[in-house]
């Protein structure tokens, strides 16, 4: 599926939020570090909510005591999760990937090790600095 004609890319770019301080993008970025800042950064950021409910899910089916936990066992617990679960780990590279235009998919799918790795790190980043909103997304007690 090399058709790039079908990806309504204008569409999912203009979806994207602008992030404070950074460069303006380029319109198909050449490395993976640009990749980083200007497609992934600005996916998740979109897909926060998302992010955080999906992780607040996968908490909840595993029975993860995250909102009576103190806030270092709680990232200790959130850590593990998303470091070892590989379904979580798939879905959450599913929730950027989805929104790819066509040329990034084929810049992403040249360098899938790397920019999953970074992915990753950036989700668990996310997830970790806003517990106290992830926790929203559990069920009350």
């Amino acid at each position: 599926m090399s058709d790039s004609s079908t990806r309504p890319d204008a569409a999912l770019l203009a979806l994207r939020p602008a992030i404070a301080g950074q460069p303006a993008a380029i319109p198909t970025p050449t490395t993976v570090a640009d990749f980083q800042q200007q497609v992934l950064r600005p996916l998740l950021k979109l897909q926060h909510p998302v992010l955080l409910a999906t992780v607040a899910d996968f908490a909840r089916d595993y029975r993860l005591p995250l909102a009576p936990a103190e806030p270092t066992e709680a990232t200790r617990l959130l850590t593990e999760l998303l470091g070892r679960n590989v379904r979580l780990r798939a879905t959450l590279a599913g929730l950027a990937v989805g929104l790819f235009t066509a040329p990034e998919l084929a810049f992403f799918r040249q360098h899938r090790g790397e920019l999953t790795r970074r992915l990753l790190d950036l989700a668990e980043q996310r997830v970790l600095s806003s517990l106290p909103e992830l926790l929203t997304y559990l069920p009350a007690a």
